[in-house]
Formats: C-alpha cells, structure tokens, sequence
C-alpha cells in the first residue's frame, strides 16, 4: 500500500484490495488504506472457512460500516469457492449505502443479471482477465477490473466501445483473446503465466512466492509468443 500511494502520488484514484480471515484483519487493512490516502476500497470474502449468505452479509457490513470511504465487493464465487447471489447482493448494498461498487467474477450471461437485479443502482465492473471484453460493455458494465498483462489492449478497446467504434473495440479485444483464454485457466494459472507475460511486455523480471504454480516449457513457450506478438507496453 505505501509503495502505491508513494509511486501513484494522487495522479490516479488510488483502490485496494482488502483481504482477511477475520473483521478485524480487515478493519486493520482498511485502515492503512485510509491513512495512506486511498480513494476507495475493495473487499473480498474471508478465505477461511464456508458460510451462508447471511454470514456474508453481515461480514461485509460490518467491514464497511468501519469506514466513510466508498467499499466495493469482490464478488468471485467460481474463484474463490464462496461468494453471494445477484439477489443477496442487492440485499447487502441496500442495507450498506457505502456499498457502491460490485467487481463481478463471472461469465456475461451471469454479470447481466447481477445488473438487472440491481436495476442499475450500482455501477459493476467485471474482471476475468478481459474474457468476453466488448459484450460486458454491452450489458451494461462500467468498466473491468483487471491485471495489467493486457491493459493498454483493453483500454483502447474501452474508448473505442465508449465512442461507438465497435468495430475498432472488437478488433483491439481480438488481439488480446488468445493470450486471456491461456492465462485465464483458473487464479493459480494467472498468476504463474499472466504474471509471466506482464513481466515480459514490461521489460521486469518476475519471481514466486511460494507455494505457487511453476511454469512448464510449453508455457513459458507461449508466454514469449505472445509477448512478442503484442509488443512492449507503454511507457
């Protein structure tokens, strides 16, 4: 967090992930975020254990009723093995007003209802490495959430949907696909090769922390293709 907001230095709104087994652990992150001068904050569910909805619920509003500043839910049942339904998420940010964004994990036919049910109330972002890019604007997402192996991609892609160049944002998604579907394979995937080609089109190099993934030859071989074949990021 310090790193951030140190090399950030307010060019940016500024969010962190917020992740804990506990309330308090998460009051505690929470915290440090505020005193470091975060613009909102992102939480997850705990990672011990498996609960019920109501739970959920009561977890997350107690993390949230701990800080004035806005809180969105990350909301990846398929990921995280737990997670709350469109229904039970509109119970949650109505009962929870700070509650003002949702970081939806899922396919576009799951994220449209999540929508609907939530009649547009609350802006819902989508995140799965960039899959299905153009068709989560269509339905009404605001935007994506997601790890910086193919940004500059999805960015132009964005504007272009936003200017109603659908042509041009459908192209700009299908340079990006392949590489999304290969490193999209499930979180511990993601963090092995995404994290690979993010280090390879940034010039960085890239080191685990164990336990984690390791990547095999034909992996790595991938990685170098598509980092060839989508360039050096920008800047």
């Amino acid at each position: 967090m310090d790193w951030t907001a140190e090399d950030t230095a307010g060019k940016v709104p500024l969010a962190f992930t917020i992740f804990g087994s506990s309330v308090a652990e998460q009051v505690a992150q929470v915290r440090h975020a505020e005193s470091v001068g975060a613009d909102w904050v992102i939480l997850q569910p705990p990672p011990a254990g498996s609960y019920g909805a109501p739970e959920y619920i009561k977890f997350f509003g107690r993390v949230a009723e701990a800080t004035d500043l806005p809180v969105a839910i990350q909301n990846a049942p398929a990921f995280f093995g737990r997670g709350l339904s469109s229904d039970e998420i509109r119970e949650l940010v109505t009962l929870h007003p700070n509650i003002r964004l949702i970081k939806g994990e899922g396919p576009v036919t799951d994220i449209a209802g999540l929508i609907e049910r939530t009649e547009g109330r609350i802006p819902v972002f989508n995140g799965r490495g960039g899959l299905e890019l153009i068709d989560n604007f269509r339905i009404g997402c605001r935007g994506m959430i997601l790890a910086p192996d193919c940004a500059d991609y999805a960015v132009r892609a964005y504007h272009a949907f936003r200017a109603g160049d659908e042509v041009t944002a459908e192209a700009e998604y299908a340079r990006i696909l392949p590489a999304a579907v290969f490193v999209m394979q499930g979180i511990e995937s993601l963090v092995c090769y995404g994290k690979r080609l993010f280090g390879a089109r940034a010039g960085i190099p890239v080191h685990d922390r164990a336990p984690a993934m390791r990547p095999g030859e034909p992996g790595l071989a991938m990685v170098e293709r598509f980092a060839i074949g989508l360039g050096r990021l920008p800047g």
